[in-house]
């Protein structure tokens, strides 16, 4: 692996071995998709989404996802394929970039879903998928009920403050009679080891991404987001993963008359400042070898 250092953007592509596939993981808002763009410029190479919301093809502006001018620019693949409405994992995902891989073409993969990257470089459990009753009894269940139902190895190893990743403990310790960490333990060897990849992390500073936030939602709002939301409103679905992309529940709410846009647009930034505090916890927990990229350091 790299020795961990601070890097400008300039110095990026010099670093970046133009053979080897590259992980670029970073917070949202945080300039992630550029450099991914401009290592694929430089050097060649697919751009391999990984962000849980932007595979779903009905946001393309609530996401974030990159332009279509962008798109035009490089290859980029795993973006917007899958309907609101279907079922996609992380499991679906590992074995879409085994695929990726397995047609030859050099990945740049670039995103702000830590467990993507987790089972991605050290290998993803083979647990069986979750019945859908066992999907629906969670949804009736508070964080602290499941966490008290949890076995204590899962409950030690997993960020009990991260409600997905409790349910998805508890549905599997329901569903299967086997803790989350017991499947864990059985995991097989992962597709893409991390010591093959040049592995950049995104450290951006809060105060200049909190910023950033804010002036990303509201070029959001220009660009048409009410508009997408609109679209989906008629068979709107908050328990669809899809459907809880930050922003989403928030304009929902102005556009059924819950809410002025004013306070929409306010909970929304505070719902993606809080999402960042989250992944950049995650970045400095689990990164701590990558080559660590300040973008603050070039405004």
């Amino acid at each position: 692996m790299p020795h961990p250092s601070y890097i400008c953007a300039a110095s990026v592509v010099a670093r970046v071995d133009p053979e080897a596939p590259v992980l670029i993981a970073g917070p949202t808002a945080s300039g992630k998709s550029a450099l991914a763009l401009a290592i694929a410029q430089a050097q060649g190479g697919v751009i391999v989404n990984a962000d849980a919301s932007q595979v779903y093809d009905c946001w393309r502006v609530i996401s974030a996802r990159p332009s279509e001018a962008e798109e035009i620019l490089v290859p980029h693949m795993l973006y917007g394929h899958v309907p609101a409405g279907a079922p996609y994992s992380v499991g679906h995902w590992l074995r879409e970039v085994e695929a990726v891989l397995a047609q030859g073409h050099r990945p740049i993969i670039v995103g702000g879903t830590g467990l993507y990257f987790m089972a991605l470089t050290q290998g993803l459990a083979d647990v069986p998928a979750i019945p859908d009753a066992v999907r629906k009894a969670a949804h009736a269940l508070s964080s602290d009920q499941m966490i008290a139902a949890l076995d204590a190895n899962t409950a030690q190893r997993i960020d009990l403050n991260n409600p997905m990743r409790v349910q998805r403990a508890w549905q599997v310790l329901t569903s299967t009679g086997r803790g989350l960490a017991e499947w864990q333990d059985n995991t097989p060897p992962p597709i893409l080891a991390l010591n093959r990849c040049t592995a950049i992390a995104v450290d951006a500073d809060k105060d200049w991404l909190n910023a950033r936030i804010i002036r990303r939602f509201d070029q959001m709002l220009d660009q048409g987001a009410l508009t997408e939301v609109e679209a989906v409103r008629p068979g709107y679905d908050p328990d669809l993963p899809a459907q809880r992309a930050i922003g989403v529940p928030e304009l929902i709410g102005y556009l059924e008359g819950a809410t002025t846009l004013e306070n929409a647009r306010e909970n929304a930034i505070i719902s993606t400042r809080q999402y960042a505090k989250r992944q950049r916890t995650w970045l400095r927990k689990n990164t701590a070898d990558w080559l660590k990229y300040a973008p603050a350091a070039e405004s």
